[in-house]
């Protein structure tokens, strides 16, 4: 057994210090950043992605390309992926394809890029995304996997987690990962802490993996714990590459979900017929749920193994509508820190912030 003593630092123990500024507007704050994976085919975008969880849906997608950001497709919507691209070609720019480890998720695959081979040429199908998602990235297995897919597909861009130490990352990126995805734990429906003792806290995982990461020429996506546009500029400042986030953009029309109407008693009353009545509130809520969770494994896959246990829970959040106005408010919050530390592109957060350690922020606040 071996002890660890140095502090590690997440979300709520640090804020981003002021410093001195030439700008004068937030929209002097470019979002917009050029990606030159170490492997696969450049490009561009807003580094947001919305998870393949709930959130990844091709509705999201339709909102997101809008503002030049990402969305990863939930790997039980993969046989939608050749009819959306007949209809949108534009889904390879903004949308990564997922899968797991399973050969048959893996065929899939081979079968849509060679069908975007066909056609429109090597060119077009090389510009897919593809990200390999398992809980636990830290076994061999998992590192050969991702050798294979690079030694067939030499020239798409693969991301690969996840994983929350230093060693793990260069190990993936060694065998052919140009992004690795790293959290172990964070994510708001997430129990594999509670579940395993399992984590790393997500602001020292960011500075100490983006510096395994970029020392090798390829980069890092943040992944989970993000609550609050503050907590994805401080990803940013932390050196991350992209951040991937869920809960900020659950319970919009956009996500997939079993929605329920709820009635409350709200503290208000009415006079009718005589007498006072309590007034009723009807709400809508949507699921929203953890891909780990007994829940999912059973709406998308064979049921809980049972060598297996639940690292993930499911919620009912309430339906917020479009996720465009969360969008808006998330580019807005990260243009305004610009302003704030010096940084006229997302691309330098990390060079112009200073991270400062406080005393713990209260949850409300963080």
């Amino acid at each position: 057994m071996n002890l660890e003593n140095e502090i590690k630092l997440d979300f709520s123990d640090i804020l981003i210090r002021p410093k001195r500024s030439t700008l004068e507007s937030r929209n002097q704050v470019d979002l917009v950043k050029y990606f030159k994976p170490k492997y696969g085919s450049e490009f561009s975008g807003v580094p947001i992605i919305a998870a393949n969880m709930a959130t990844g849906t091709f509705e999201m997608l339709k909102i997101f390309q809008k503002h030049k950001m990402f969305v990863a497709i939930a790997k039980h919507h993969n046989s939608k992926w050749q009819s959306e691209y007949d209809s949108n070609h534009d889904i390879l720019t903004y949308g990564f394809y997922t899968i797991g480890m399973s050969g048959e998720e893996l065929i899939g695959f081979d079968q849509f890029y060679n069908y975007v081979k066909n056609k429109r040429g090597t060119m077009a199908a090389d510009t897919i995304k593809l990200i390999v998602d398992i809980a636990n990235g830290y076994t061999q297995k998992f590192a050969t996997f991702i050798r294979s897919i690079r030694h067939t597909y030499h020239n798409i861009v693969i991301i690969a987690g996840n994983v929350a130490t230093p060693e793990m990352v260069q190990e993936l990126i060694i065998n052919g990962a140009d992004y690795v995805k790293i959290g172990i734990g964070p994510g708001s429906v997430c129990t594999t802490r509670k579940q395993t003792g399992i984590g790393y806290p997500q602001i020292s995982a960011a500075i100490e993996c983006s510096d395994a990461a970029h020392g090798l020429g390829a980069g890092i996506i943040l992944d989970g714990g993000m609550r609050t546009p503050g907590d994805v500029a401080k990803a940013f400042c932390a050196n991350s590459d992209m951040v991937m986030v869920g809960g900020m953009f659950a319970g919009t029309t956009q996500c997939e979900g079993k929605i329920t109407e709820k009635v409350f008693v709200t503290n208000q009353i009415c006079w009718e017929d005589g007498k006072y009545l309590p007034v009723y509130e009807f709400k809508n809520y949507i699921t929203f749920y953890g891909m780990s969770s007994d829940y999912a494994q059973e709406k998308h896959g064979t049921g809980m193994k049972e060598y297996r246990s639940s690292e993930g829970t499911v919620e009912e959040v309430e339906l917020k509508g479009s996720v465009e106005p969360i969008i808006l408010d998330l580019l807005g919050g990260l243009r305004s820190t610009g302003t704030y530390i010096g940084a006229d592109h997302i691309k330098r957060f990390g060079k112009c912030a200073t991270l400062i350690r406080v005393n713990k922020i209260h949850d409300k606040f963080s």
